[in-house]
């Protein structure tokens, strides 16, 4: 029987660590320096959200952009109470990014784009590859062409670590991918393809981060394409069965938000001759999912919440990589990357949001 403990208020995203890591330094500064008004695309998602709460602490304008296809309304809810006092600064622009007028109706008066909006989920894309494609690719595209045609400077995107597709070698390194293994993969791939031949073309320089694995407050454990992490922990505090595709050395290098929240401010400020690139969004670590369970349930049980079953082992899942772990030397040379969390801080900064959630739910 798990018995969920009791929660204490999840403090702002790597607030602790911030104050000492020299790559947030940089970014306050700069930006007290030079406030900007910012969009960010996927607003109400995941990575979204917490982009647009370290923004409005930070005292920027922002803009977001959502049509809660996989978003939520709470997330959105959950920033305003953590910000209420910078909340003023945030403008809402309900639409689709395949929509072209509800992209350039966000664009208005913008100086950086933070594009998240996406489809995410490998297996979603081989269920619906042509829905991944028309988010993933076709509104890629008509933000981008937005932003070149507004004229902006600074253009932000999230790409994916599942670019590296087949390529064997550890750790990955930007340049140096291989074929891709799904349907979500290409729209990723395409999404960097796209963003170089509009440097080439037209001099607009988007700047991509392969994130590895994010995970952290406001991740989504519902719904079949859920994340490992919360999807785990919503069972373990359910008393319910995990369930561990292959034997569990399957591994993964495990990002927290705050660290991809750095690395897109770091990109946005950084010099124009480090634009136009594609920079690891990562801490470079494995974890496999067998050890990855054995903290979930570590950290549960500091909580007073204590799950006493084993994983199941299933089938290998098609279109996964084995192992996957970065290199993220270009960021931390180039941007000033820092990353503050690793996977046991991340989910010792994250579990009291995931069991608040839990308990909203039941």
């Amino acid at each position: 029987m798990v018995h969920p403990g009791g929660g204490r208020a999840r403090p702002r995203a790597g607030s602790e660590r911030r104050m000492i890591n020299p790559a947030w330094s940089k970014i306050e500064h700069a930006l007290a320096d030079r406030p900007r008004r910012w969009l960010v695309t996927g607003a109400a998602g995941f990575i979204g959200s917490n982009l647009v709460e370290s923004l409005l602490r930070l005292g920027q304008e922002v803009v977001g952009l959502d049509n809660f296809m996989t978003g939520h309304q709470r997330n959105l809810d959950e920033v305003r109470g953590l910000a209420s006092g910078s909340w003023s600064r945030f403008r809402f622009v309900e639409g689709d990014i395949r929509d072209r007028d509800a992209c350039r109706e966000a664009m208005k008066d913008v100086d950086v784009v933070l594009h998240q909006a996406a489809l995410g989920s490998v297996p979603r894309s081989r269920e619906d590859p042509l829905t991944s494609h028309d988010v993933n690719v076709t509104g890629f595209l008509n933000v981008l062409d937005a932003a070149r045609q507004a004229g902006l400077k600074r253009f932000i995107y999230a790409a994916s670590s599942s670019t590296y597709g087949d390529e064997p070698n550890l750790p990955k390194r930007e340049e140096r991918i291989g074929n891709p293994l799904s349907p979500y993969a290409v729209t990723k791939l395409v999404n960097e393809i796209y963003a170089s031949v509009y440097a080439r073309s037209y001099g607009f320089a988007a700047t991509g981060l392969r994130y590895f694995n994010v995970f952290g407050p406001r991740q989504d454990p519902d719904g079949p394409y859920a994340a490992v992490i919360p999807k785990w922990l919503a069972a373990m505090i359910a008393g319910k069965d995990i369930v561990i595709n292959g034997d569990g050395e399957t591994s993964r290098d495990f990002c927290y938000v705050a660290n991809a929240v750095q690395a897109n401010l770091l990109a946005a400020i950084a010099e124009d001759s480090e634009q136009g690139q594609v920079y690891n969004v990562a801490v470079g670590d494995r974890t496999t999912l067998n050890q990855l369970f054995g903290l979930l349930r570590g950290g549960l049980e500091q909580h007073q919440v204590h799950y006493g079953r084993e994983p199941v082992y299933g089938p290998f899942r098609s279109g996964d990589v084995r192992h996957s772990e970065a290199d993220v030397g270009k960021a931390v040379r180039q941007l000033g990357y820092a990353p503050s969390h690793r996977v046991g801080q991340g989910l010792f900064e994250a579990l009291p949001w995931y069991l608040a959630a839990s308990r909203q739910e039941q």
